[in-house]
């Protein structure tokens, strides 16, 4: 029986939980990030390593998604992550909060905190995007993804002017409130928002095991689309997780901008990846749905574009004062856009392209991948930059190493993306197949 695809009132309430996941991550990894290094005066590694933990235990979404898989369902699997995800970040709350009297169980009970936090993200995400790539209809999967990273943001910035205003005067005990109310607000959101969307299970045809899960695995990474594109998204989002934090510091050694200024730039760059997710999303509503060239055309554009716009900062000291940098960063956002939701909306088309009843061990293999690439480009990025300086005894060239480097990154993205889609476009009908509807050849 073929259920009903998911419309876009169904879309939205799943981007509800996507707004609610954001919404604890961006507490634990800058709220309380902030509150280690100034209120509590810890060094900044301290919070540093707890963030790399909640990315690190995330190598486990293959695992998560193939219990889906077996169990025939995703809502459990989201409710479940949901309540993880609220119980780590209440954990993590109270542990910064004790850190003040006690700095050794506090630290014991943070990592168990960041460790639910990573948990639950893990379980809620790769599930949420894996009932969207079986219930969204190809036509609509561009936009989905816009809406579903929109609603995230949004999710993000309601809380933090909600929770910041709520934070002063600030004190811990208040602290643990308020990270308690948030987190028991969003667990309500997304439970309401998953009830009655997916309906009852779909397991394997009776007499048909399952295989184990590294058997699985192993099949999914033997499939070429599945393996090239946990490859490129490895890639592409090691290079834009690099790039987000040297930026301010750049601008700051090379313009000689002050706090506040590099902040809005940084909200500049932000704007700019709205506005290019904005475009693909209408773009694809607009033509009835991407299909397989415009997806490699948005993909491979957005990831070309991004290089070029790194490229030309690094060029910027040759010019001076009058480099237009809010330009180019407004540019570099766009093609960040572009990217980065064409890369989820192929995410949601090419999950059901290969085995059957393997849509979450594909969408929790690139998931690791993702959480790996975010966990070593928070180190890489400033660490590259702090060894360029050292070797280079500039701190102007060494940010334009750096930057040459990243650009790299995302011409190696493009080629790699170029291939998924190139095979992908080998097995369709010319410009006629959505992408979702692909289907690669069962192994004999």
């Amino acid at each position: 029986m073929t259920e009903r695809p998911i419309g876009w009132v169904g879309i939205v309430r799943l981007g509800l939980i996507q707004a609610s996941l954001g919404a604890v991550v961006a507490l634990a990894t800058s709220t309380l990030n902030r509150i280690m290094v100034i209120e509590l005066a810890l060094p900044a590694i301290v919070p540093g390593a707890l963030v790399a933990l909640h990315y690190a235990v995330q190598v486990l979404r293959p695992r998560m998604g193939y219990g889906a898989d077996v169990g025939g369902r995703q809502t459990p699997w989201i409710v479940g992550g949901m309540a993880m995800l609220a119980s780590g970040g209440v954990c993590a709350a109270t542990a910064t909060a004790w850190m003040g009297t006690n700095l050794g169980c506090g630290m014991a009970l943070a990592a168990l905190g960041f460790l639910l936090v990573g948990i639950g993200v893990g379980a809620a995400g790769t599930s949420l995007l894996v009932l969207m790539a079986k219930r969204v209809e190809a036509g609509r999967r561009a936009a989905a993804a816009s809406i579903l990273w929109l609603m995230m943001i949004a999710g993000i910035a309601i809380t933090a002017i909600v929770a910041g205003r709520l934070l002063d005067p600030f004190s811990p005990a208040r602290l643990v409130a308020v990270t308690g109310c948030v987190c028991a607000a969003t667990l309500l959101v997304s439970c309401l928002a998953i009830r009655n969307i997916e309906g009852p299970a779909h397991l394997p045809a009776s007499g048909s095991a399952a295989p184990g899960f590294f058997t699985a695995l192993r099949e999914i990474w033997s499939e070429p689309r599945a393996r090239r594109f946990a490859q490129f998204v490895f890639v592409s989002m090691l290079a834009y997780s690099a790039q987000e934090l040297i930026i301010e510091p750049f601008a700051g050694a090379v313009f000689a901008l002050t706090p506040g200024q590099s902040t809005s730039l940084t909200g500049l760059q932000h704007v700019g990846v709205l506005t290019g997710m904005l475009v693909v999303a209408l773009v694809g509503s607009r033509t009835g749905g991407m299909r397989v060239r415009s997806m490699q055309f948005s993909t491979v554009g957005g990831c070309l574009g991004s290089a070029a716009a790194i490229l030309v900062l690094a060029c910027s000291r040759m010019i001076g004062t009058a480099f237009p940098l809010r330009i180019v960063i407004v540019a570099l956002g766009m093609a960040n856009g572009v990217f980065a939701v064409s890369a989820i909306g192929s995410m949601m088309g090419l999950a059901g392209a290969g085995r059957s009843s393997r849509e979450g061990v594909r969408m929790g293999l690139w998931g690791a991948a993702q959480a790996v690439a975010f966990g070593l480009g928070g180190l890489l990025g400033p660490g590259a930059s702090d060894i360029a300086r050292a070797v280079l005894g500039s701190p102007i060239a060494a940010y334009s190493a750096v930057f040459v480097g990243e650009a790299a990154l995302f011409l190696v993205a493009a080629c790699l993306a170029a291939g998924v889609f190139r095979d992908a476009a080998d097995r369709a009908s010319p410009d006629a197949q959505p992408i979702g509807k692909i289907r690669a050849a069962q192994p004999g």
